[in-house]
């Protein structure tokens, strides 16, 4: 199965770029693709690290609905080693989406740290996608924590005759 058709399963639309995974799952399946900071139509794009994994979505959505997004910002409020260390790592996001502009570019291009964001948290899924591409984001290591292991018997997408579909035996592991 092609990574594209099978992000585009996953996403429930097709990619706005070229796909290239940064992360699998244990089913050998796209957990994060890379997303260059100009889509392909020309668009500024804030997200570099961009989640696609089904159970890794969901699960996250429901930290974000229970007020994870609000409890992050309040735990950097208020702790200073985390502080720093959430302060590198949107530096650094920021430092590595400005080198995948394209050469000469001098267009709108996307700023601030992970998912645009200036300071605070902005999305949870961002954040976790930068950590489970392998990068220091202290706030996708909490996350992580709270949803993996991403651990599907089956995977999200199957192959029925060449082609990437939803795989109807698929369901969240418990």
């Amino acid at each position: 199965m092609d990574d594209h058709a099978t992000v585009a399963v996953q996403i429930g639309r097709p990619p706005r770029s070229a796909v290239t995974v940064e992360a699998r799952c244990h089913l050998g399946l796209p957990v994060v693709t890379l997303v260059p900071p100009i889509l392909d139509d020309g668009t500024p794009f804030p997200t570099t690290h961009w989640l696609t994994c089904p159970l890794a979505t969901v699960r996250i959505a429901r930290i974000e609905a229970a007020g994870g997004v609000k409890d992050a910002d309040a735990d950097i409020a208020t702790d200073p080693v985390l502080a720093g260390r959430y302060r590198d790592a949107m530096a650094r996001y920021e430092r590595e989406r400005g080198a995948l502009l394209p050469p000469g570019h001098d267009g709108p291009a996307p700023a601030g740290g992970v998912a645009g964001s200036r300071w605070g948290v902005k999305c949870l899924h961002a954040h976790y996608a930068d950590h489970a591409a392998g990068n220091d984001n202290p706030i996708g290591e909490r996350v992580a924590a709270r949803i993996e292991p991403l651990d599907c018997a089956v995977g999200c997408v199957t192959d029925s005759d060449g082609t990437a579909v939803v795989n109807p035996r698929w369901t969240e592991p418990t």
